[in-house]
């Protein structure tokens, strides 16, 4: 992978999309369903792949997302937002006091591809997917960076993340694809 993707994105179109994922969980911790305001640039309109993360205390707290782009930006934000607050299968739904604690990440994909060489990934700037069989596991490329791990540790936790032995990245039938993202 020789280019580093950059999705170009100014500071008002962030400042949009986080105020997105505020409005998408408040409305629907008080009840009032909204439809989501449209977005100022025709940038946000393009089709990316988008995860929403949340933490509440520095500890994760949910995080919902579509590998690959399945409409347009702005309006993924908004159903990851939601779905991030009240559909992650390993936290309860959000509780509307939860609301002010919360802090949250939005992470733009690049197109996946495969990895076909583990020594050009780069700790931080790439993010893995690991698919075996039916098991398949994914990690952002931020995580490495939050836990310390070098490649090799990235690497085998993909690989636990989706409920494989530690080492079936290097084996026979196990698929690795790799992307970058931008990341506020």
């Amino acid at each position: 992978m020789a280019h580093q993707f950059v999705f170009l994105i100014s500071d008002e179109e962030k400042a949009y999309l986080r105020d997105l994922v505020k409005q998408g969980i408040s409305s629907q911790l008080t009840g009032q369903e909204m439809e989501p305001p449209e977005p100022p640039t025709a940038k946000l309109r393009e089709s990316f792949g988008v995860f929403v993360t949340l933490t509440k205390n520095g500890q994760l707290r949910g995080c919902i997302g579509n590998v690959q782009g399945s409409g347009e930006v702005w309006r993924s934000v908004w159903e990851m937002a939601g779905a991030a607050a009240f559909s992650d299968p390993r936290f309860p739904p959000l509780k509307p006091e939860e609301f002010d604690e919360l802090e949250w990440e939005i992470s733009v994909l690049s197109p996946i591809e495969p990895c076909r060489d583990v020594n050009e990934i780069v700790v931080g700037r790439h993010g893995l997917i690991v698919q075996r069989g039916p098991h398949s596991g994914l990690l952002l490329p931020q995580v490495p960076v939050e836990w310390g791990w070098n490649r090799e540790q990235f690497l085998r936790q993909v690989c636990v993340k989706a409920g494989l032995a530690e080492n079936s990245w290097n084996k026979a039938g196990t698929n690795l694809y790799w992307f970058e993202a931008e990341i506020f």
